[in-house]
């Protein structure tokens, strides 16, 4: 199973979860919010197989910590994998909206200048102008777009600029999670948990958890668990192809 989305450092117990997500030979993509948890995280990860730290800098938190997009760049020689990284342009965030772009820019520029990094990257409320943001940086790396929530004519644009998209059990609880993910050609998707930021049932998501949104897309596609599992992991390894980061 793959979880290309999931917030390790900030579960209660993630050495349990890192233990068990071993245990069941999970791949996870261990996103943070700050550079300044970074250090903390590859603490928790340690020789951990099968997991790796992205590099992050959450939109939400870019009001009162833009100043950290320097520690980011000077940080992004050593990581391969970016994230969470973006824009966020819903009602709470919208004031900071022209300093989020600032600091995406900032940050996929620096990803450009070391080669191209496996980026995930949030566009809630401002999908349209995250795909602006990538289409300045073509050579940025693979992009991935977690919990796309964008509109029908977003949603072409990104998948006509090559972009990935990570889908987890909470999205495909609504109505539209499920439209777009019928929508999202099969080649073009991975599963995430958001855990435990994302709830389900009352519950905080686990890296597991990726397993109903496995179930549910080979629905929705109209294969078997296993063809649908298959999918997936191959999405994944075109994602690391040429990128240096197994």
């Amino acid at each position: 199973m793959i979880d290309f989305h999931c917030h390790l450092d900030l579960y209660p117990n993630p050495s349990e979860i890192i233990s068990r997500a071993v245990n069941e030979k999970m791949y996870v993509l261990a996103v943070t919010t700050t550079p300044r948890a970074i250090d903390g995280t590859l603490a928790l990860i340690g020789e951990a197989p099968r997991i790796r730290v992205a590099l992050g800098l959450h939109p939400e938190l870019i009001a009162e910590r833009y100043k950290e997009v320097s520690l980011v760049c000077d940080f992004i020689p050593r990581f391969k994998y970016i994230g969470e990284i973006g824009l966020d342009g819903t009602p709470a965030h919208k004031s900071s909206l022209t300093l989020q772009i600032k600091v995406f820019d900032q940050i996929l520029d620096s990803c450009e200048k070391n080669g191209g990094r496996v980026i995930s990257v949030h566009s809630r409320g401002a999908a349209g102008l995250v795909l602006d943001c990538l289409e300045r940086h073509p050579s940025s790396g693979k992009w991935i777009l977690h919990w796309f929530s964008g509109t029908p004519k977003e949603l072409k644009r990104a998948i006509d600029m090559g972009c990935y998209f990570s889908i987890g059990p909470a999205m495909l609880q609504s109505q539209k999670g499920i439209s777009l993910g019928q929508t999202i050609p099969k080649n073009r998707v991975l599963t995430e948990s958001d855990g435990p930021l994302a709830i389900s049932g009352g519950n905080a998501l686990m890296p597991w958890s990726v397993y109903d949104a496995v179930k549910e897309l080979a629905r929705i596609w109209g294969v078997s668990i296993s063809e649908s599992e298959h999918v997936i992991h191959e999405n994944l390894r075109q994602v690391l192809q040429g990128m240096q980061t197994l």
